[in-house]
């Protein structure tokens, strides 16, 4: 099982940002997915989930609106577009398996979102 995230940088309060996570080594298509985020000194927080077929999705209050989970499947990639961005959106991100994943994964590095004027 492979997870390898990217898209992250540093962008203005306001901005966006798309995340990508190619997904490999595993039938991607058979799992429900999850983005997952970790802040510095705080724990993990699941941001979004999204199912099997891309037709369900659900977010975190806190990114509700501003953030945007999608999957194609035909490309093993997960993706999650990030709009509005805000300061406490500062946070290394990684996607898992899972709907409603709410501890780091095991697989990948994440990437990195830094939002600061």
């Amino acid at each position: 099982v492979q997870l390898v995230e990217s898209g992250g940088g540093m962008v203005q309060p306001g901005g966006s940002l798309r995340l990508s996570c190619a997904a490999s080594g595993f039938t991607f298509s058979n799992y429900d997915m999850s983005w997952v985020r970790q802040a510095p000194g705080k724990g993990p927080e699941w941001v979004s989930g999204i199912d099997t077929g891309g037709r369900i999705t659900l977010y975190a209050d806190s990114v509700k609106g501003r953030f945007t989970i999608s999957r194609v499947n035909a490309k093993n990639t997960l993706y999650l577009q990030m709009n509005s961005l805000k300061p406490e959106d500062t946070a290394q991100y990684y996607c898992a398996r899972g709907f409603r994943v709410t501890a780091l994964p095991s697989q990948g590095q994440g990437t990195q979102v830094t939002v600061s004027s």
